[in-house]
């Protein structure tokens, strides 16, 4: 329900011009009745069988003369004629196993017959009897590997090749009429006479029932009349394109894209069905039968007929075939063939298919599918060179039509379900330009100017190029495509044109029309449109605007205007060829039909049979047209003789049609001959060219004068220039036009040497060798070399040059040449050789770069001398390959010193941007760029890789600043007191990098700093370091946060005094460190000490440091409960004295209270260093550590720089 039937009867969308006749007829001997046919579809056997057992196994002549004369359309002759003998009753099924070279047949006495070929003859292997039912069908896998036999009473047999029965079943759902294995060999379909399809897998398992929707709304009985599987071994057309095709005896046919297809493609052939088969490409589907006709004494007859259709139900062609019935048909391997059998005779009808292709200058442009890759390609063959390019589309193609030098194709849009897209293309299949439209270009037209696309309602005028031979969708000047206003129109056909009509009219979703288009036709002046009703319409363009409309009494499928677009040539449905005059000059023609009487005079010329056809391009009275394995030329309507031809048509101009054998480059599209391009010549061009060769040009010339043509005169002008004959040269190079020829005859006439004349001659006709010859057998080697020159001969020219015929810029020159010609064709090691030699060290440049020869570039730069403006170029070709320090050579030695700091700054190289601007005195520069490019960092919150930049480019000051600053915020943030110690560390590092580089930068090389250098160091310093804080005191930073984590580690390791004597040194740092921190930590560990004393004046100062009452108040009760039990007294420790002044000291004291010496804290343990001679400082940031605390450390506890080792 809800599904549509594509009836026969309905209107004909033709976009493909398919054309078939018969061409051949076999009678079988004593008018022996056939009943069954196949075609092997490798080999090309064709076995046929009938009545009293016949059984024939024939082949058509493939020898190399019949292959050629297939190629020219003519028929073959038959190589096998074999009668095997076996059989007694009618042969109702033959089968061919193509792979193993084998043929199956069966009567209908259900004897069996396996035949084998030995030696070119076919001789029995197997026999099979079963004598209780009648064969059916019988069908191989498409591997070959297996067979599948049904008979009559449902029995079924599956074997396999070498004779061994694999299974066997009955199946009890009626009598069985047909078999099919599925494309994979996973399933088989087995069909009833009731017309039931039943789905089993490869082993004899049922599977499930295929839905016959074409039964729906069926009234009558009927029965299946055959089903055919198609393997896809050629390829698809579509992805989704139908494969399984089930016929009914009442006409309706169900095509189906696999077994479980909710949705197939119903057709109502409107004829009683016989058999139907897929061609062996699966593009087209064959089905035989016969449809009953009344005469008009109402006598009824049957005609037996093969109707064509495409794999999605289209209709493509009828044909008609003599006798009382079709009882089987074949396809041929290719299907470009089909063998009839009919009553006691074999007819073969030849297929003409509608390729998809086209012709633009000397390239043809082919659509394609392979089983290898799903989608169409389309490739590109240049004819005269042999390069060919091959794309692949992503959307199935719809429409391809050429003109000029330009192609279009129609395919589905990637980004629109209901779009479509036209794509603009040259000749080697560059796109050019694309434009949506919102309807299926069914059909498509072009001239050199414009692209016209139709469906069956509407009409789309896109003008891709001006009179000025450019393309209108770039804008001069930006190179930008854009919709250019009233290059486009787009209209309804139902929808009157005028001025005031919108340019792009919506069509999209607007009803079918009642009279639908049926055909286009487009020259650069006027659109031709045909229509069901038979009108014809002229539209004007460029300005598109109905001109006239026509009435024609025949069904265009194909049209075409000549030149001068005052002649139209219609193709009908039939084949058959009519010529009309047409003209725009007076409003509307009634009629313009096939005549009906003499005083007819628009139609011009009829011929049947036609399935090609070409307007010259240079002659309005001049065409060529295919009648079935014909090829005539007409000049206006006077036919030549015909040539044997199944070639297509594919250009027309100079008297020369070029035709190309599109079903041989079908065979092997990916690698296409030469010999597949034919050139066939007019009588007129024939007979010039006979006259010329037996009676002269003089001769030649009165004939031309008679048949007046530029082609003939291009001729005769060729051939008098042979001869030196310049007066009548002059003449025919006058009457084609040829102004050139002409100015190549006065200059022939001023030299003095008849010699001289021939080799210019021997030149013209692109014999160069000879004109070389001829000049040196003058000793004139100057003008040789300088028509070696002329045509680019370079490598003749080096030849000449070194033989004395030309000077050292001469050969210099020709070297040149010759490395572009090796850089056009990408060998440019060879390119590179040459150039060397010409001294072309801009090309030779180039060439190396593209090359990858970089180090030919670095020796070609220590060579030139500095200040060329060429060592700016290699500088910069070498920093484009990470190669800085060879490409700050070069930019340096070109005198481009600030773009080679840039260069090693962009590269991150930025001390080596240091060094240079150091030495080339570029510094303020630098620093600008840092700044800048710091600053960014900073902002973006990467202060990190603003360090990184500063110490690359030994800018330890500003190194140190950012992190100084950076460790003060982490420590305010308190909740990362190593990471500030780390960022505090790294800016006193820093610091004294830049300590170290201002002192070594003011030493004399090989000498000592003087007094004065060293005091200006110093001042350097200070400048350098004053007005930062963290600046100047990046080590304490670091020791504050180094005794605060070191404290800690202590308190939690349970070392309580080591911790207290560590948490009172944080007391030099409370610039640092927060105050009530600082005691807070020295009141818990004196408190874990039992030093109450200590504990106790810690709670007094942090009761001081309270900034509210209720922190005064929360102290206070926390004292008062610790000294409430504990006298604020510290225990007794051993007496300890001052090394500088004897005074009695403890062990916590970090100065001596008399004498105000300092005692350093260790840095591993933060106990004081008052013996000094027991201590050691690191070398790095020069603090004090206990050798004795240091044992079995290997890095400084501070700054983490390595230490010497220590003897435990």
């Amino acid at each position: 329900v809800g599904r549509c039937i594509i009836h026969a009867a309905a209107r004909l969308h033709l976009a493909l011009r398919m054309y078939v006749y018969l061409s051949k007829k076999i009678a079988i001997p004593n008018g022996t009745r056939l009943a069954s046919l196949d075609w092997n579809g490798l080999s090309g056997w064709i076995c046929c069988g009938g009545e009293e057992g016949l059984l024939k196994v024939l082949k058509l002549d493939s020898s190399r003369a019949a292959e050629r004369a297939k190629a020219s359309g003519a028929p073959s002759n038959l190589s096998m004629n074999q009668t095997l003998e076996g059989h007694e009753g009618m042969v109702r099924c033959v089968c061919w196993n193509e792979n193993h070279r084998k043929l199956t047949t069966a009567d209908q006495n259900g004897l069996i017959i396996v035949w084998m070929l030995h030696k070119g003859q076919w001789y029995e292997e197997m026999i099979n009897n079963r004598n209780q039912s009648t064969v059916r069908g019988m069908k191989w896998t498409p591997d070959g590997s297996r067979i599948c036999i049904v008979y009559e009473d449902g029995m079924v047999i599956v074997g396999s090749n070498d004779g061994n029965r694999l299974w066997g079943k009955e199946i009890k759902s009626g009598d069985l009429a047909h078999v099919e294995w599925s494309p994979d060999g996973r399933n088989l379909l087995f069909c009833t006479a009731a017309c039931e399809v039943h789905v089993y897998d490869a082993h004899g398992n049922f599977v499930a029932n295929l839905p016959l929707y074409c039964l729906e709304s069926v009234a009558g009985p009927t029965a299946l009349a055959g089903v055919h599987w198609y393997d896809g071994a050629e390829g698809l057309l579509a992805i989704d394109q139908p494969v399984l095709a089930i016929g009914l005896q009442n006409g309706r046919l169900q095509l189906m894209r696999h077994e479980v297809d909710e949705e197939p493609v119903l057709v109502d052939s409107g004829m009683t069905v016989a058999e139907l088969h897929w061609s062996t490409n699966g593009s087209m589907l064959a089905v035989s039968g016969h449809r009953s006709t009344s005469s008009s004494a109402g006598e009824k007859r049957a005609i037996s007929m093969v109707q064509f259709y495409s794999p999605t139900g289209q209709h493509l062609r009828t044909l008609k075939v003599p006798g009382a019935g079709i009882s089987a048909f074949s396809w041929e391997g290719g299907s470009l063939r089909i063998a009839l059998a009919v009553d006691s005779f074999i007819y073969f009808a030849n297929l003409r298919p509608d390729y998809r292709w086209g012709f633009l200058g000397e390239t043809l442009v082919f659509a394609y599918t392979t089983a290898e890759r799903q989608g169409t390609s389309l490739l590109f063959w240049d004819t005269q060179s042999g390069e060919r390019l091959t794309k692949l589309l992503a959307k199935p193609l719809v429409a391809l039509c050429t003109a000029s030098d330009c192609c279009v194709y129609a395919t589905q849009a990637e980004d629109a379900q209901h779009q479509h897209v036209l794509r603009l293309c040259n000749a080697i299949g560059s796109p050019l330009d694309q434009k949506y439209i919102d309807f299926e270009p069914v059909f498509l037209a072009m001239s050199a100017f414009h692209v016209v696309a139709a469906s069956a309602d509407a009409v789309y005028v896109w003008q891709y190029r001006t009179l000025l031979s450019k393309l209108t969708s770039v804008d001069a000047g930006t190179g930008l495509t854009r919709r250019k206003e009233g290059r486009e129109r787009c209209w309804h056909i139902d929808d009157s044109l005028n001025a005031s009509s919108e340019p792009l009219a919506m069509v999209a979703g607007r009803e079918a029309s009642d009279d639908p288009i049926i055909a286009l036709a487009a020259s650069a002046t006027c659109l031709l449109v045909a229509r069901e009703s038979g009108a014809l319409l002229r539209y004007s363009l460029p300005h598109v605007a109905l001109e006239c409309s026509y009435k024609i009494r025949t069904k265009p499928q194909s049209m075409a205007l000549n030149c001068s677009s005052n002649r139209l040539s219609i193709i009908d449905v039939q084949g058959v060829l009519t010529l009309l005059d047409i003209d725009a000059s007076g409003g509307t023609r009634d009629v313009l039909a096939t005549p009906a009487s003499a005083e007819d005079a628009p139609v011009r010329l009829e011929r049947k049979d036609v399935w090609d056809f070409r307007w010259a391009e240079d002659d309005p009275s001049m065409f060529v047209a295919m009648e079935k394995t014909r090829l005539a030329i007409f000049n206006d309507t006077t036919p030549e003789e015909p040539v044997l031809s199944s070639a297509y048509l594919c250009s027309f101009r100079g008297l020369e049609v070029r035709a190309v054998h599109l079903d041989d480059l079908t065979n092997d599209p990916e690698t296409p001959r030469s010999d597949l391009v034919q050139t066939f010549e007019t009588q007129a061009l024939r007979e010039t060219r006979e006259r010329l060769a037996s009676s002269g040009a003089a001769e030649a010339s009165a004939y031309v004068e008679q048949h007046p043509h530029p082609r003939l005169w291009r001729s005769v002008a060729d051939a008098a220039l042979q001869k030196l004959d310049f007066p009548l040269a002059d003449k025919a190079f006058v009457h084609c036009q040829d102004y050139m020829g002409v100015q190549l005859v006065k200059r022939l006439k001023l030299l003095d040497d008849a010699k001289k004349q021939a080799a210019e001659v021997a030149a013209y006709f692109n014999r160069f060798d000879e004109a070389e010859r001829i000049y040196c057998d003058l000793d004139r080697r100057d003008l040789a070399l300088q028509l070696r020159s002329n045509i680019g001969d370079w490598a003749k020219v080096v030849k000449l040059a070194q033989q004395g015929g030309g000077d050292d810029a001469t050969l210099m020159q020709a070297w040149r040449r010759i490395g572009d010609e090796h850089a056009e064709a990408g060998r440019m090691d060879k390119a590179a050789q040459f150039y060397a030699q010409a001294q072309d060290n801009e090309a030779l440049v180039d060439a190396c770069y593209r090359n990858g020869d970089y180090e030919g570039l670095t020796k070609l730069c220590s060579d030139l001398p500095g200040g060329t403006p060429l060592l700016v170029d290699i500088g910069r070709k070498l920093g484009s390959v990470g190669m800085v320090g060879e490409a700050a050579d070069a930019l340096v030695k070109g005198g481009e010193v600030s773009e080679a700091i840039e260069l090693c700054f962009a590269q991150h190289q930025y001390h080596s941007a240091t060094a240079l601007a150091h030495r080339q005195n570029c510094y303020p520069a630098l620093q600008t760029a840092l700044k800048q490019y710091a600053t960014q960092l900073i902002e973006s919150g990467q202060t990190l890789c603003a360090v990184e930049l500063y110490r690359k480019a030994s800018q330890h000051t500003e190194a140190a600043r950012l992190l100084s600053r950076l460790a003060a915020d982490v420590g305010a943030a308190r909740n990362n007191p190593l990471r500030a110690k780390k960022l505090f560390v790294a800016a006193a590092l820093e610091v004294e990098r830049m300590r170290q580089s201002m002192l070594s930068g003011q030493a004399p090389q090989g000498g000592t700093q003087a007094a004065a250098q060293t005091l200006q160091s110093l001042v350097s310093q200070d400048n350098a370091t004053g007005g930062d804080k963290w600046l100047e005191s990046s080590w304490r930073g670091a020791e504050a946060y180094h005794f605060l984590l070191l404290a800690q580690r202590q308190l939690h390791s349970g070392r309580m005094v080591d911790a207290m004597r560590t948490a009172l040194r944080l007391r030099e740092y409370e610039s640092i460190l927060p105050a009530e921190e600082v005691y807070s930590l020295i009141a818990l560990a004196a408190f874990h000490a039992k030093h109450y004393g200590q504990c106790s004046r810690a709670f007094m100062r942090l009761q001081q440091l309270a900034a509210t009452p209720a922190q005064i108040a929360e102290t206070a009760k926390l004292a008062l409960s610790i000294f409430t039990r504990n006298p604020p007294d510290d225990p007794a420790s051993p007496p300890l004295e001052c090394p500088n002044c004897d005074a009695a000291i403890t062990d916590c004291d970090s100065s001596c209270s008399d004498c105000g010496a300092f005692f350093a804290a260790c840095v591993v343990s933060g106990k004081p260093v008052r013996e000094p001679h027991l201590a050691a400082k690191c070398r790095s940031c020069k603090h004090s550590f206990l050798e004795e605390e240091a044992r079995g450390k290997r890095h400084c506890a501070l700054c983490h720089a390595q230490l010497p080792v220590f003897a435990s």
